[in-house]
Protein backbone atom coordinates (compact mmCIF):
# COMPACT_ATOMS: atom_id res chain seq x y z
CA UNK A 1 0.00 0.00 0.00
CA UNK A 2 1.31 3.34 -0.73
CA UNK A 3 2.18 5.70 1.64
CA UNK A 4 1.28 9.80 1.62
CA UNK A 5 4.96 10.68 0.61
CA UNK A 6 4.88 8.26 -2.61
CA UNK A 7 1.80 9.63 -3.77
CA UNK A 8 2.37 13.59 -3.23
CA UNK A 9 1.42 16.28 -0.76
CA UNK A 10 -0.86 18.86 0.36
CA UNK A 11 -0.24 22.47 1.11
CA UNK A 12 -2.62 24.30 2.93
CA UNK A 13 -3.92 27.53 0.69
CA UNK A 14 -6.55 29.81 0.90
CA UNK A 15 -9.56 30.45 -0.79
CA UNK A 16 -8.31 33.80 -2.18
CA UNK A 17 -5.34 31.34 -3.67
CA UNK A 18 -7.40 29.58 -5.72
CA UNK A 19 -7.87 31.48 -9.38
CA UNK A 20 -11.39 32.07 -10.18
CA UNK A 21 -12.59 31.16 -6.80
CA UNK A 22 -15.00 34.37 -6.52
CA UNK A 23 -16.39 33.99 -9.90
CA UNK A 24 -17.94 30.38 -9.52
CA UNK A 25 -21.28 29.04 -9.44
CA UNK A 26 -21.15 28.05 -5.71
CA UNK A 27 -25.09 27.34 -5.62
CA UNK A 28 -24.41 24.85 -8.10
CA UNK A 29 -21.37 23.16 -6.26
CA UNK A 30 -24.05 23.35 -3.22
CA UNK A 31 -26.38 21.51 -5.11
CA UNK A 32 -23.93 18.79 -5.83
CA UNK A 33 -22.26 18.27 -2.73
CA UNK A 34 -25.70 18.30 -1.01
CA UNK A 35 -27.01 15.19 -2.91
CA UNK A 36 -23.60 13.78 -1.65
CA UNK A 37 -24.91 14.76 2.09
CA UNK A 38 -27.68 12.31 1.52
CA UNK A 39 -25.33 9.28 1.15
CA UNK A 40 -22.71 10.50 3.67
CA UNK A 41 -25.31 10.72 6.35
CA UNK A 42 -26.72 7.39 5.51
CA UNK A 43 -23.69 5.41 4.57
CA UNK A 44 -20.56 7.02 5.09
CA UNK A 45 -17.79 6.39 2.84
CA UNK A 46 -14.38 5.14 3.89
CA UNK A 47 -11.54 7.21 3.92
CA UNK A 48 -8.60 7.54 1.94
CA UNK A 49 -5.23 8.28 2.11
CA UNK A 50 -5.55 12.11 1.29
CA UNK A 51 -8.64 12.19 2.59
CA UNK A 52 -10.22 13.66 3.60
CA UNK A 53 -11.43 12.40 7.12
CA UNK A 54 -14.66 10.35 6.30
CA UNK A 55 -16.62 11.30 9.67
CA UNK A 56 -15.71 14.59 9.63
CA UNK A 57 -17.29 14.97 6.47
CA UNK A 58 -20.21 13.44 7.18
CA UNK A 59 -20.23 15.57 9.79
CA UNK A 60 -20.45 18.83 6.87
CA UNK A 61 -23.05 16.61 4.78
CA UNK A 62 -25.37 17.21 8.22
CA UNK A 63 -24.56 21.01 8.49
CA UNK A 64 -25.46 21.28 4.17
CA UNK A 65 -28.81 19.05 5.06
CA UNK A 66 -29.68 21.60 7.73
CA UNK A 67 -29.72 24.00 4.82
CA UNK A 68 -32.58 24.30 2.14
CA UNK A 69 -32.07 22.16 -0.55
CA UNK A 70 -31.73 25.52 -3.17
CA UNK A 71 -29.59 28.26 -1.43
CA UNK A 72 -28.41 31.43 -3.34
CA UNK A 73 -25.24 31.88 -4.52
CA UNK A 74 -23.03 33.98 -1.54
CA UNK A 75 -24.66 31.60 0.84
CA UNK A 76 -23.27 28.49 -0.89
CA UNK A 77 -19.90 30.70 -0.92
CA UNK A 78 -19.98 31.08 2.97
CA UNK A 79 -20.66 27.42 3.47
CA UNK A 80 -17.76 26.01 1.94
CA UNK A 81 -15.50 28.78 3.55
CA UNK A 82 -16.88 28.61 6.50
CA UNK A 83 -16.56 24.89 6.99
CA UNK A 84 -13.57 23.71 4.89
CA UNK A 85 -10.10 24.21 4.51
CA UNK A 86 -8.17 24.18 0.26
CA UNK A 87 -5.64 22.50 0.51
CA UNK A 88 -3.40 22.62 -3.10
CA UNK A 89 -2.58 18.62 -4.54
CA UNK A 90 0.85 18.28 -5.47
CA UNK A 91 1.86 15.02 -7.03
CA UNK A 92 4.73 13.18 -5.86
CA UNK A 93 5.65 12.03 -9.79
CA UNK A 94 4.02 14.51 -12.74
CA UNK A 95 1.41 16.63 -13.45
CA UNK A 96 -2.14 17.47 -12.50
CA UNK A 97 -4.13 15.81 -15.73
CA UNK A 98 -8.06 16.20 -16.80
CA UNK A 99 -10.43 14.51 -19.14
CA UNK A 100 -13.97 14.26 -19.68
CA UNK A 101 -16.38 11.56 -19.61
CA UNK A 102 -20.29 11.69 -20.06
CA UNK A 103 -23.59 9.01 -20.20
CA UNK A 104 -23.90 7.76 -24.03
CA UNK A 105 -27.19 7.80 -25.09
CA UNK A 106 -27.77 4.34 -27.55
CA UNK A 107 -30.70 2.89 -29.16
CA UNK A 108 -31.04 -0.80 -27.82
CA UNK A 109 -33.73 -3.66 -28.05
CA UNK A 110 -34.77 -6.05 -25.49
CA UNK A 111 -33.81 -9.13 -27.71
CA UNK A 112 -30.89 -9.63 -29.84
CA UNK A 113 -31.48 -9.65 -33.70
CA UNK A 114 -29.28 -8.78 -36.42
CA UNK A 115 -29.60 -4.88 -36.35
CA UNK A 116 -28.82 -5.23 -32.93
CA UNK A 117 -26.44 -7.97 -31.70
CA UNK A 118 -24.28 -6.67 -28.88
CA UNK A 119 -25.27 -7.32 -25.26
CA UNK A 120 -25.03 -5.18 -22.31
CA UNK A 121 -23.82 -7.87 -19.51
CA UNK A 122 -25.19 -8.21 -16.39
CA UNK A 123 -22.68 -9.83 -13.89
CA UNK A 124 -22.47 -13.25 -13.84
CA UNK A 125 -23.03 -15.39 -10.62
CA UNK A 126 -20.39 -14.97 -7.86
CA UNK A 127 -17.92 -12.30 -9.52
CA UNK A 128 -16.82 -9.89 -6.71
CA UNK A 129 -14.07 -7.83 -6.03
CA UNK A 130 -10.98 -9.14 -4.28
CA UNK A 131 -10.47 -8.19 -0.92
CA UNK A 132 -6.64 -9.11 1.06
CA UNK A 133 -7.89 -11.80 2.69
CA UNK A 134 -8.53 -13.60 -0.54
CA UNK A 135 -6.21 -16.75 -1.21
CA UNK A 136 -4.91 -14.99 -4.51
CA UNK A 137 -2.23 -18.02 -5.47
CA UNK A 138 -4.15 -19.48 -8.06
CA UNK A 139 -4.94 -16.00 -9.72
CA UNK A 140 -2.85 -13.50 -11.98
CA UNK A 141 -1.61 -11.13 -9.41
CA UNK A 142 -2.79 -8.29 -11.59
CA UNK A 143 -6.81 -9.60 -11.12
CA UNK A 144 -8.72 -7.47 -8.97
CA UNK A 145 -12.41 -9.22 -9.33
CA UNK A 146 -12.42 -13.17 -9.43
CA UNK A 147 -15.48 -15.13 -9.30
CA UNK A 148 -16.60 -17.02 -6.15
CA UNK A 149 -17.72 -20.38 -6.93
CA UNK A 150 -18.44 -21.94 -3.72
CA UNK A 151 -15.14 -20.72 -1.97
CA UNK A 152 -12.98 -21.44 -5.23
CA UNK A 153 -11.96 -18.32 -6.64
CA UNK A 154 -11.50 -18.48 -10.60
CA UNK A 155 -10.63 -15.96 -13.10
CA UNK A 156 -13.35 -13.91 -14.95
CA UNK A 157 -12.97 -14.18 -18.55
CA UNK A 158 -11.17 -11.44 -20.21
CA UNK A 159 -12.64 -9.36 -23.00
CA UNK A 160 -12.03 -11.06 -25.78
CA UNK A 161 -13.73 -14.13 -24.67
CA UNK A 162 -16.42 -12.50 -23.47
CA UNK A 163 -16.98 -10.98 -26.64
CA UNK A 164 -16.49 -14.72 -28.22
CA UNK A 165 -19.44 -15.84 -25.94
CA UNK A 166 -17.52 -17.07 -22.94
CA UNK A 167 -20.06 -15.89 -20.32
CA UNK A 168 -23.36 -17.37 -22.83
CA UNK A 169 -25.74 -18.85 -20.31
CA UNK A 170 -23.96 -17.25 -17.23
CA UNK A 171 -24.13 -13.63 -17.76
CA UNK A 172 -27.76 -12.07 -18.31
CA UNK A 173 -28.11 -9.83 -21.04
CA UNK A 174 -29.90 -6.51 -20.05
CA UNK A 175 -30.54 -5.36 -23.31
CA UNK A 176 -28.91 -5.67 -27.04
CA UNK A 177 -26.83 -1.97 -29.19
CA UNK A 178 -26.70 -2.26 -32.55
CA UNK A 179 -22.42 -2.21 -32.49
CA UNK A 180 -19.37 -3.21 -30.85
CA UNK A 181 -18.51 -0.01 -30.74
CA UNK A 182 -21.64 1.57 -29.02
CA UNK A 183 -20.97 -1.32 -26.46
CA UNK A 184 -17.37 -0.26 -25.73
CA UNK A 185 -17.86 2.93 -25.52
CA UNK A 186 -20.97 2.31 -22.63
CA UNK A 187 -18.14 0.25 -20.83
CA UNK A 188 -15.50 3.17 -20.81
CA UNK A 189 -18.35 5.83 -19.48
CA UNK A 190 -19.73 2.91 -16.71
CA UNK A 191 -23.37 4.01 -18.28
CA UNK A 192 -25.68 4.82 -20.19
CA UNK A 193 -29.55 5.48 -21.34
CA UNK A 194 -30.77 2.84 -23.40
CA UNK A 195 -33.27 4.40 -25.74
CA UNK A 196 -35.97 1.17 -26.74
CA UNK A 197 -38.90 1.40 -29.29
CA UNK A 198 -41.45 2.16 -26.81
CA UNK A 199 -39.71 5.77 -26.20
CA UNK A 200 -38.87 3.86 -22.30
CA UNK A 201 -35.49 4.82 -21.48
CA UNK A 202 -33.65 1.90 -19.71
CA UNK A 203 -30.76 3.49 -17.70
CA UNK A 204 -27.44 1.12 -16.48
CA UNK A 205 -24.67 2.10 -14.37
CA UNK A 206 -21.38 0.01 -13.20
CA UNK A 207 -21.89 -3.23 -11.47
CA UNK A 208 -19.13 -5.33 -11.41
CA UNK A 209 -15.82 -5.86 -14.06
CA UNK A 210 -13.47 -8.62 -15.15
CA UNK A 211 -10.66 -7.77 -13.24
CA UNK A 212 -8.64 -7.92 -16.02
CA UNK A 213 -5.57 -4.98 -16.20
CA UNK A 214 -7.24 -1.77 -18.27
CA UNK A 215 -5.51 -1.20 -21.56
CA UNK A 216 -6.53 2.47 -22.91
CA UNK A 217 -7.47 1.29 -27.01
CA UNK A 218 -6.71 4.80 -28.18
CA UNK A 219 -2.72 3.71 -27.60
CA UNK A 220 -3.31 2.11 -30.77
CA UNK A 221 -3.24 4.78 -32.34
CA UNK A 222 -0.47 6.09 -31.97
CA UNK A 223 1.31 2.66 -32.24
CA UNK A 224 -0.17 2.38 -35.92
CA UNK A 225 0.53 5.85 -36.35
CA UNK A 226 -3.38 6.54 -37.01
CA UNK A 227 -2.26 9.33 -33.88
CA UNK A 228 0.45 11.55 -34.46
CA UNK A 229 0.30 12.71 -30.02
CA UNK A 230 -1.65 11.62 -27.35
CA UNK A 231 -3.23 14.98 -27.47
CA UNK A 232 -4.81 13.42 -31.08
CA UNK A 233 -5.85 10.35 -29.98
CA UNK A 234 -9.38 12.14 -28.84
CA UNK A 235 -12.22 9.51 -27.61
CA UNK A 236 -14.10 11.14 -30.78
CA UNK A 237 -11.47 10.30 -33.17
CA UNK A 238 -11.06 6.40 -31.41
CA UNK A 239 -15.07 6.59 -31.84
CA UNK A 240 -14.35 7.12 -35.96
CA UNK A 241 -11.43 4.92 -36.07
CA UNK A 242 -13.08 2.29 -34.63
CA UNK A 243 -15.98 2.62 -36.65
CA UNK A 244 -14.16 2.18 -40.08
CA UNK A 245 -12.28 -1.07 -39.03
CA UNK A 246 -12.97 -4.89 -40.16
CA UNK A 247 -15.25 -6.45 -37.81
CA UNK A 248 -12.25 -8.72 -37.24
CA UNK A 249 -9.67 -5.57 -37.14
CA UNK A 250 -12.16 -3.75 -34.48
CA UNK A 251 -12.49 -7.12 -32.34
CA UNK A 252 -8.71 -7.92 -31.97
CA UNK A 253 -7.97 -3.87 -31.35
CA UNK A 254 -10.91 -4.17 -28.29
CA UNK A 255 -9.52 -7.04 -27.05
CA UNK A 256 -6.30 -5.49 -25.90
CA UNK A 257 -8.54 -3.56 -23.40
CA UNK A 258 -9.13 -7.14 -21.33
CA UNK A 259 -10.99 -5.39 -18.80
CA UNK A 260 -14.80 -5.81 -19.23
CA UNK A 261 -17.59 -4.01 -17.65
CA UNK A 262 -21.17 -5.26 -16.37
CA UNK A 263 -23.71 -3.52 -15.56
CA UNK A 264 -27.14 -3.21 -13.58
CA UNK A 265 -30.37 -1.43 -14.47
CA UNK A 266 -30.26 1.90 -12.16
CA UNK A 267 -33.09 4.35 -12.64
CA UNK A 268 -32.50 7.93 -12.03
CA UNK A 269 -36.04 9.78 -11.87
CA UNK A 270 -34.65 13.56 -12.67
CA UNK A 271 -33.26 13.49 -16.43
CA UNK A 272 -31.55 16.20 -16.01
CA UNK A 273 -28.75 14.48 -13.43
CA UNK A 274 -26.51 11.73 -14.03
CA UNK A 275 -26.33 8.08 -13.61
CA UNK A 276 -25.98 6.86 -10.58
CA UNK A 277 -21.92 6.30 -9.65
CA UNK A 278 -19.58 4.62 -7.57
CA UNK A 279 -20.58 7.06 -4.76
CA UNK A 280 -24.07 6.23 -4.71
CA UNK A 281 -25.60 9.66 -5.60
CA UNK A 282 -26.33 10.86 -9.30
CA UNK A 283 -23.69 12.47 -11.19
CA UNK A 284 -24.41 16.36 -12.07
CA UNK A 285 -23.28 17.48 -14.90
CA UNK A 286 -20.27 19.70 -15.12
CA UNK A 287 -19.88 19.11 -10.80
CA UNK A 288 -19.33 15.94 -10.32
CA UNK A 289 -15.88 14.74 -10.71
CA UNK A 290 -14.41 11.05 -10.96
CA UNK A 291 -11.10 10.78 -8.86
CA UNK A 292 -8.68 7.85 -7.84
CA UNK A 293 -10.53 6.47 -5.11
CA UNK A 294 -7.52 5.01 -3.46
CA UNK A 295 -6.31 8.24 -2.50
CA UNK A 296 -9.45 10.43 -2.42
CA UNK A 297 -12.99 10.33 -0.11
CA UNK A 298 -15.72 9.99 -1.92
CA UNK A 299 -17.80 13.10 -1.57
CA UNK A 300 -15.01 15.59 -0.93
CA UNK A 301 -15.34 18.87 -2.57
CA UNK A 302 -12.74 19.70 -5.05
CA UNK A 303 -11.02 22.72 -7.30
CA UNK A 304 -10.37 21.74 -10.69
CA UNK A 305 -7.89 25.00 -12.52
CA UNK A 306 -7.53 23.99 -16.25
CA UNK A 307 -7.95 25.83 -19.99
CA UNK A 308 -9.71 23.21 -20.92
CA UNK A 309 -11.10 23.17 -25.65
CA UNK A 310 -13.96 24.94 -24.55
CA UNK A 311 -12.57 27.61 -22.64
CA UNK A 312 -11.25 28.18 -19.14
CA UNK A 313 -12.14 26.16 -16.48
CA UNK A 314 -12.53 27.37 -12.62
CA UNK A 315 -15.21 25.01 -10.59
CA UNK A 316 -15.67 23.40 -7.17
CA UNK A 317 -16.70 20.07 -8.15
CA UNK A 318 -17.60 16.84 -5.74
CA UNK A 319 -15.57 13.46 -5.83
CA UNK A 320 -18.64 11.17 -6.86
CA UNK A 321 -17.22 8.51 -9.55
CA UNK A 322 -14.28 6.71 -10.17
CA UNK A 323 -12.61 4.52 -13.12
CA UNK A 324 -10.07 2.74 -14.22
CA UNK A 325 -7.86 4.89 -15.64
CA UNK A 326 -7.80 7.60 -13.31
CA UNK A 327 -5.45 6.93 -11.39
CA UNK A 328 -2.75 9.29 -9.19
CA UNK A 329 -3.94 12.52 -6.84
CA UNK A 330 -3.82 15.01 -9.00
CA UNK A 331 -6.10 12.65 -11.30
CA UNK A 332 -9.39 13.75 -12.55
CA UNK A 333 -12.84 13.32 -14.75
CA UNK A 334 -14.89 15.83 -15.51
CA UNK A 335 -18.35 14.55 -15.82
CA UNK A 336 -20.53 16.55 -18.81
CA UNK A 337 -23.78 15.31 -18.96
CA UNK A 338 -25.71 12.74 -21.10
CA UNK A 339 -25.96 12.07 -24.94
CA UNK A 340 -24.00 13.56 -28.14
CA UNK A 341 -23.70 17.30 -27.21
CA UNK A 342 -21.84 15.91 -23.50
CA UNK A 343 -19.85 13.30 -25.66
CA UNK A 344 -18.54 16.75 -28.00
CA UNK A 345 -17.43 18.66 -24.93
CA UNK A 346 -16.11 15.59 -23.06
CA UNK A 347 -14.49 13.97 -25.96
CA UNK A 348 -11.53 16.16 -26.78
CA UNK A 349 -10.76 17.26 -22.78
CA UNK A 350 -7.19 15.68 -22.27
CA UNK A 351 -5.28 19.16 -20.16
CA UNK A 352 -3.04 20.09 -17.53
CA UNK A 353 -5.10 20.71 -14.32
CA UNK A 354 -4.77 21.78 -11.02
CA UNK A 355 -6.46 20.96 -7.95
CA UNK A 356 -7.08 21.43 -4.51
CA UNK A 357 -9.17 19.07 -1.92
CA UNK A 358 -11.51 20.62 0.36
CA UNK A 359 -10.79 19.48 3.96
CA UNK A 360 -13.21 19.84 6.80
CA UNK A 361 -12.47 22.30 9.28
CA UNK A 362 -12.89 20.99 12.71
CA UNK A 363 -15.69 22.13 14.82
Amino acid sequence: MADLASVGRLVAVTFTDLPGWADDDHAAAFAAFRRSAVRLVEKPPTGKLLGPDAAALADKGRLALALSETVDAAAARAFFEAHFQPFRVEPATGDGFITGFYEPEVEARLRPSLAFPVPILAPPAGLRELTEADDRRNLDPALTWAIDDGGRLLPCPERGAVMAGALDGRAAPIAHVASAVDAFFIHVQGAARLKLPDGEVLRVTFAAKSGHPYFPVARLMLERGVAASPAEATADALRAWLAGLSPQERRAALSRNRSYIFFREAPVPDPALGPVAAAGVPLTPGRSLAVDRALITFHAPVYVEADLPGGPFRRLMVAQDTGSAILGPARGDIFFGSGEAAFAAAARVRDPARFALLKPREG
